[in-house]
């Protein structure tokens, strides 16, 4: 498997999400490892001495790395995505790529000049189920898809509880937070089930819940895409009882994911099955996706992907403002 696993690496950010990222980069055997922070505290889950820590962007000229994985706040994405770009780096980004449509002109003329991918990290593409997902609506299995809904609905406070969730990104505007940029893993993943990007789409936000945010808390989508397929996208992180879950209807069947229960459940007139997901490990999505990044780093088509991965996030930041 050859993915320049000697080169350095270079993470931005050192979060819970960057924790993550370091951890899988491990397990896949990547040790050349640096962590750019703000501010040198404890690591939770990582061995200090294990990664190359540092606080003076200045030294990254001297490490020469070969990517980048952005893991902070989502207002400084585009400045750093560039920042890496332009020296060299291929970018794997946190979702969302940002929560303004400024800039990104800017970071996909210096990709393409200096043929560099910039992947966002939308991880869920890599889950099993999703994936099995996906093989039903390319094979027609249960004839065409005609619509779905999803929900996606959690308490915020839950999310960190070590930290106090109102200085938190996905509570705050300043940081890019908001219910429609934090979960928007929802809108990009029933377009890529789909196939397609929308061509319509109406929204409303919810700012009722009783949350210390100066963003909404709550977002409902109506989408419609190209092919006449139409959805419902339902987000908030206002929710004390958890929901999750994807349902697609099928001219032959009704198929509905269930995240939290980790199952499928497939409905015909004639039978109920239930299609489970047996050890499986949230980390797994990390590591599947990394081993793609670094795959598609290596493709001759790098500025297509990055054309592909841009338009992409271009219409899911414009549906969230």
């Amino acid at each position: 498997m050859n993915h320049s696993i000697n080169h350095p690496i270079l993470v931005i950010g050192a979060g819970s999400i960057g924790e993550r990222h370091i951890g899988v980069l491990q397990s896949l055997g990547y040790e050349d490892i640096y962590v750019f922070r703000q501010r040198l505290l404890p690591f939770r889950a990582i061995e200090t001495d294990s990664v190359h820590s540092f606080t003076d962007w200045n030294e990254v000229a001297l490490i020469h790395p070969y990517a980048a994985v952005i893991c902070t706040p989502t207002a400084q994405h585009l400045a750093q995505a560039q920042a890496c770009v332009e020296q060299g780096m291929h970018v794997l980004v946190e979702k969302p790529l940002s929560h303004t449509l400024e800039e990104i002109a800017s970071l996909r003329q210096a990709a393409q000049t200096h043929q560099k991918l910039v992947q966002v990290a939308y991880m869920l593409r890599y889950h099993p189920l999703m994936q099995q997902l996906k093989a039903m609506i390319v094979e027609d299995r249960f004839g065409r898809l005609v619509s779905f809904s999803t929900t996606w609905a959690e308490y915020l406070p839950n999310w960190h509880p070590w930290e106090d969730y109102r200085t938190s990104y996905a509570a705050r505007k300043e940081l890019g937070g908001g219910a429609a940029l934090t979960l928007s893993h929802d809108l990009d993943i029933v377009s890529w089930l789909v196939g397609e990007l929308p061509k319509n789409y109406h929204k409303t936000f919810n700012r009722r819940a009783n949350l210390d945010v100066n963003v909404e808390a709550g977002a409902t989508f109506l989408l419609e895409y190209p092919s006449g397929i139409t959805g419902v996208v339902q987000l908030n992180y206002y929710q004390k009882i958890p929901k999750r879950t994807y349902e697609l209807v099928f001219d032959e069947a009704l198929v509905t994911l269930d995240y939290f229960k980790n199952h499928i459940t497939v409905q015909t007139l004639d039978k109920t099955e239930l299609i489970e997901n047996e050890g499986f490990e949230r980390n797994q999505m990390f590591e599947a996706q990394t081993i793609d990044f670094f795959k598609n780093t290596q493709s001759e088509s790098v500025n297509a992907r990055t054309e592909q991965y841009l338009n992409e996030s271009e219409i899911i930041i414009e549906m969230c403002q």
